[in-house]
């Protein structure tokens, strides 16, 4: 059985690597960075993973996922996934509570809670951020690649997902007013700063590209998602 710790670095890997249409494979910094640790303390751990086979890893290489560790890390995002969705629907947990939450739960490892827990939501396809859950059989949708910042003036699109799942952001999205699946319209951009100028429910607000840029969407001709998160 995994440790927690090691189901975090394959669950990390796995969205740096697969999960964002990327090459197969990170660097340790890359890694580090993403769990907001030490170089040092990733070196440790991939020595483990590559003993137990989850990873292929050569000291100041490149790290990729063997199909033992992208297994592993594939249940672990959709234990994550689902349990998000769980408390965000059924315990009327906000979207900006669920994911600590969760990241304690990912780690039950009775799959049989996991399988009834997925029916009795009913199979969903995204979590309350847009994000989309692996089902049994460990397939997923590719993420979405447009963001906010890419969406020309005069454009309209939908917020699809959000980049960017911790509290202090998730709060900001609150403050200005989106959700998923909101109309958005980018009225003007400021050529000096990229701040953008955006309408959503009649009202409008200034936002800077840093908040653009993790923002998804897609345009409003393309149906939005239904994953009652509105």
């Amino acid at each position: 059985m995994l440790s927690f710790t090691e189901e975090n670095y394959l669950k990390a890997l796995f969205r740096i690597t697969r999960e964002n249409n990327r090459n197969t494979e990170a660097g340790t910094n890359e890694l580090a960075v993403h769990l907001g640790v030490k170089p040092a303390s990733v070196n440790d751990m991939l020595k483990k993973l590559k003993e137990k086979k989850l990873i292929d890893y050569e000291k100041y290489g490149k790290i990729s996922l063997t199909a033992k560790g992208l297994k592993a890390g594939v249940e672990v995002l959709r234990k994550h996934r689902l349990w998000e969705t769980f408390l965000y629907q059924k315990l009327d947990f906000s979207w900006d509570e669920v994911h600590e939450v969760a990241e304690q739960l990912e780690h039950i490892h009775s799959q049989k809670l996991i399988d009834r827990l997925d029916k009795f939501l009913d199979y969903p396809e995204f979590d309350p951020h847009g994000d989309a859950i692996p089902n049994a059989k460990g397939e997923i949708r590719h993420v979405y690649s447009t963001t906010l910042a890419d969406v020309a003036p005069g454009s309209q699109c939908i917020m699809v997902a959000v980049k960017d799942n911790t509290a202090p952001f998730l709060q900001y999205v609150i403050e200005v007013g989106l959700g998923i699946n909101n109309k958005i319209k980018v009225l003007a951009r400021n050529p000096y700063d990229d701040i953008l100028l955006i309408e959503v429910n009649q009202k409008q607000t200034n936002v800077s590209r840093k908040f653009a840029e993790h923002i998804y969407v897609q345009s409003e001709s393309t149906e939005a998602l239904n994953n009652n998160c509105t």
